[in-house]
């Protein structure tokens, strides 16, 4: 059977354009992929076209309405998944229409499908005293304990994403000063973190102790019993493991918490240490200092503060004890 226009381009887009030509990650890759084959099985299942004759002329503006909303509906997904799905159809059609000029006025009525709008979720951070409480639970004395400290330390201290975590490789660590480890963020753009002293003997500790330095440069920092490469679900695994341990020790250990949440406490950190927003925002890796201000927006602590210098006391510090009011008594008493 001969190949329908769809087919085409969406092959070219997801195995030519987005590696070669773009040079995005797998991850991104990975995460069009699925949006387009969650399409591909809506229109099957749901409006009757077979996969192997789908072909633009059938891909309407209220098919992907209508996807969408299956989406958000049907698959309980929430608005912010929603409009990850959208952006991934968005970014196919306007590889089509460079492409294929003659579905011009079809791309452009996809891409003019607007995202919804959706709440800003609250920066959900920990306080130092969480953080430190939670990487005092490895067991120091195991390999496993001292491997497991090394990999949350480096998370907190460096303010990794997992995956630039998972993706380290004994290359890509520094230790003689000035000590530096380089990650490898989105868009495969790369920065350098300082690190701390005590995360530098830590990391100088399992290097040494795992020889990797003889394994190669090019060998992964952190693998799993079978000498392969983590995946961001074993990190969680094993912040997960000690955060059930640290929340029998404190009853303040919030409900969820994430390697992400890691990120967000350190950058948390840094800016109620008075690190400007600037320098956070290269800490993080961030384009766009805009994403960073979240972090001033989140900081109710801050803000509360500024408030108690800016305005005097308004509120009374001795206030009158209503007890002793027997009118007010006698009015209560009567109602």
């Amino acid at each position: 059977m001969k190949p329908t226009d769809f087919a085409r381009h969406l092959s070219s887009f997801l195995g030519s354009h987005l590696p070669g030509i773009r040079n995005v990650s797998a991850n991104t890759i990975f995460s069009y992929r699925d949006t387009y084959r969650l399409l591909l099985v809506y229109c099957e299942r749901y409006r009757g076209i077979k996969i192997e004759r789908l072909s633009l002329a059938e891909l309407t503006e209220d098919i992907i309405i209508g996807f969408l909303e299956w989406v958000q509906q049907e698959r309980k997904c929430c608005i912010a998944t929603r409009n990850q799905r959208l952006a991934a159809i968005h970014a196919l059609f306007r590889y089509i229409q460079a492409e294929a000029p003659a579905n011009l006025a079809k791309s452009q009525s996809i891409l003019a499908i607007p995202l919804k709008k959706c709440p800003k979720p609250v920066v959900q951070f920990l306080s130092p005293e969480v953080v430190r409480l939670i990487l005092e639970q490895p067991d120091k004395n195991t390999y496993s304990g001292r491997r497991d400290l090394s990999i949350l330390g480096l998370l907190y201290d460096t303010g990794a994403r997992v995956q630039e975590l998972v993706d380290l490789t004994v290359r890509n660590v520094r230790l003689d000063k000035p000590s530096i480890i380089t990650l490898t963020g989105k868009g495969r753009k790369e920065r350098h973190v300082p690190l701390m002293t005590n995360t530098v003997e830590l990391i100088a500790r399992y290097i040494k102790e795992n020889e990797l330095i003889q394994r190669g440069l090019n060998s992964y920092l952190f693998v799993n019993r079978q000498g392969k490469k983590f995946n961001r679900a074993g990190i969680a695994y094993i912040l997960d493991k000690y955060v059930s341990q640290a929340r029998k020790i404190s009853c303040v250990i919030p409900e969820s918490i994430t390697p992400h949440t890691f990120r967000h406490s350190k950058a948390m950190h840094l800016f109620q240490s008075g690190v400007p927003l600037v320098y956070i925002r290269d800490f993080l890796g961030h384009a766009d200092i805009g994403t960073t201000d979240i972090y001033a927006r989140a900081d109710t602590e801050m803000k509360r503060k500024a408030l108690e210098s800016a305005y005097p006391e308004m509120t009374a510090t001795v206030l009158p004890d209503w007890n002793l009011d027997r009118g007010l008594l006698d009015w209560l008493n009567n109602l």
